[in-house]
Formats: C-alpha cells, sequence, structure tokens
C-alpha cells in the first residue's frame, strides 16, 4: 500500500502510521480523531472505477494531516457493489494501520466514513453499510458527517 501525503510524498503504511504518531506528539494535550474514509468514481469510458481511501489524523480544534491511497479498479461493477467496495477498502486500511499503529494507536478513536447519506441513491443501504462497520467494531459516520469519503477521498477520485 503506497499512500500518498500532500506535503511528504509517496508513503508506506508504516511511514504513515510514524507520521501520526509524530503528529500526535506534538501536542499530545488535545484531543484526536482517527478518520478513514473511501469514494470512488466510476469511468465510464473504460467501465471501471478508480477507489482512493483517505487516512485523516485530526487534531480537534487544531489542525490535521491526511494521506490517501489511489486504487483502479478495471472490471465493470454494479452501484451497490461499488459502494460495498468502498466500505470494504476502508475496513482493509484500517486493519492494516492498526497494527502499523501498534499499541501507541490503541488510544485513538476510529471513525470510519461512508460516502452515502439519506438523499440519493445510497439511502437505500445505509442499513447494511452501517451495521457491517459497526459489527466490526468502528463508529460510522454518513453525510454530511463523514467529510473523510465525501470530502477527502472524493477530491483524489477525478484526477
Amino acid at each position: 500500500m503506497n499512500f500518498m501525503s500532500p506535503s511528504k510524498g509517496s508513503m508506506s503504511i508504516e511511514e504513515v502510521a510514524r507520521d501520526i504518531l509524530a503528529f500526535r506528539a506534538q501536542a499530545p494535550e488535545h484531543p484526536y480523531r482517527l478518520i478513514v474514509g473511501s469514494d470512488s468514481q466510476p469511468q465510464t469510458s473504460h467501465h471501471s472505477a478508480v477507489f482512493v481511501t483517505a487516512v485523516i489524523i485530526h487534531r480537534v480544534g487544531n489542525g490535521a494531516r491526511f494521506y490517501f491511497l489511489k486504487r483502479p479498479y478495471k472490471k465493470p461493477m454494479a452501484f451497490r457493489q461499488r459502494i460495498f467496495t468502498e466500505a470494504s477498502m476502508a475496513l482493509e486500511v484500517v486493519q492494516v494501520l492498526e497494527t502499523a499503529l501498534g499499541e501507541a494507536g490503541n488510544k485513538l478513536p476510529i471513525e470510519i466514513h461512508l460516502d452515502v447519506g439519506e438523499q440519493g441513491a445510497t439511502r437505500t443501504i445505509i442499513k447494511d453499510l452501517v451495521g457491517w462497520v459497526t459489527q466490526s467494531g468502528y463508529e460510522t459516520k454518513i453525510k454530511p458527517e463523514s467529510f473523510g469519503a465525501s470530502k477527502v477521498a472524493d477530491r483524489f477520485t477525478k484526477f
């Protein structure tokens, strides 16, 4: 998994974990949120999709850093399958990140941000997705609170 950082360039998951811990160590008195969200963009000309998973370390009230992983998918995919794949990719990254963070990461609350909401086509699958992520042990946010997916990850699906 090669992540991109806007300020540091290409980073392995281990480097991302070290950077998250270093960011936290700069101001340990602040509360932090660790957010992981995925989004995708269908590529109609190629019958494929681009998936982006964003990892955000948010120093509540005092800034954030983010990293993103961009993955192309070359096969046709139905809408529902694509949305579930977004959630699956977020969960996969969380599991790998938790391992890389080790015990130091156990004190960070983790949120999975899903690119679904009460408006639009995704409203019919909210219950299924939220149930799946919650049963996996993570707090879940949907639109309009799921900025990790709908704003950060979405931004990098476009290029």
